[in-house]
Order: structure tokens, then C-alpha cells, then sequence
């Protein structure tokens, strides 16, 4: 894992990368810090994986109870360690799942997706129209992408 090298460096943002498709790990580590900027969240630490489809499918059954794949989970955690930062918890994202879901910009689905997780990592949810009126806002704001 690695947190990019930034003069600013919170909020710190792991990726791990465990799958075959390309992903720019520098734009997408890019686009979670300036999310978390945008909600107030400075001196956090947030881990983010790109996995393979089998991988999320088996974390989909395990903590969801859904069989198959998914494109996005999201694992809170919102804890803090010795140092006092703030540990959000886990965006699992499967690009293979992303370009399924929009075969004709999968980068702008990786985008969404990790938006997507961050906002569910920090309470919001789409449950109801008020609350998801209110996270795809914010998704589309900071994703630069519409949600369907």
C-alpha cells in the first residue's frame, strides 16, 4: 500500500491495488482526498483496494448476504489511533464491475464508485429520496459524474 507522496499529505489515502485492469491511483487517490476536503475531514486515514470480481463477490456473500459481485462496499470504521488520526475504514471497489456498469467510461464509473463509497464511509445513504437526493449531489460534485 502506499499513500502517494503529497506535501499535504491528509488525508491519507492507502490504495491497494489487486487486480488486472489499469487504474490511475494518483487521480483516484486524488479525487478521495479532495472528498474528504470537501466534507470537512482533514487528518483521516482511508484505505481504498481495487479488487478482482471473485474477490468482491466473496466479500459481498460474507458481510451483505447478497451472492455475486458488487462494484462498491464500504467498511466503516471511524475510529482513532495513538496519533490521533481518524480511521475511516475500507472503500472496496471492483473496476471490472465499474466497466460493466458503464462500458463507455469506466474511468468515469471508477470515479462515481469510489465517491460513492467515501460518502456511505461518512453516514450518508440513499435509503430514502431526501438522503439520496443529498449523497447523489455530492457524488456528482465531486466525482464530476451523474448517477443514473
Amino acid at each position: 500500500m502506499d499513500d502517494g507522496d503529497d506535501l499535504d499529505p491528509w488525508p491519507r489515502v492507502l490504495i491497494s491495488n489487486r487486480q488486472d485492469r489499469p487504474v490511475d491511483e494518483e487521480a483516484l487517490r486524488a479525487l478521495a482526498r479532495d472528498t474528504l476536503r470537501g466534507e470537512g475531514i482533514d487528518r483521516a486515514e482511508l484505505s481504498v483496494s481495487f479488487v478482482e470480481q471473485d474477490e468482491i463477490a466473496g466479500l459481498h456473500e460474507r458481510f451483505m448476504d447478497e451472492a455475486g459481485p458488487t462494484d462498491v462496499l464500504s467498511f466503516p470504521l471511524d475510529d482513532v489511533d495513538e496519533a490521533d488520526v481518524r480511521l475511516l475504514g475500507d472503500v472496496v471497489v471492483a473496476p471490472a464491475e465499474a466497466a460493466v456498469n458503464n462500458p463507455a467510461d469506466p474511468e468515469a464509473e471508477l470515479r462515481l464508485l469510489l465517491v460513492h463509497g467515501i460518502l456511505h464511509l461518512l453516514g450518508y445513504d440513499h435509503e430514502d429520496h431526501g438522503a439520496r437526493t443529498r449523497m447523489w449531489e455530492r457524488q456528482e460534485r465531486y466525482s464530476g459524474v451523474r448517477a443514473p
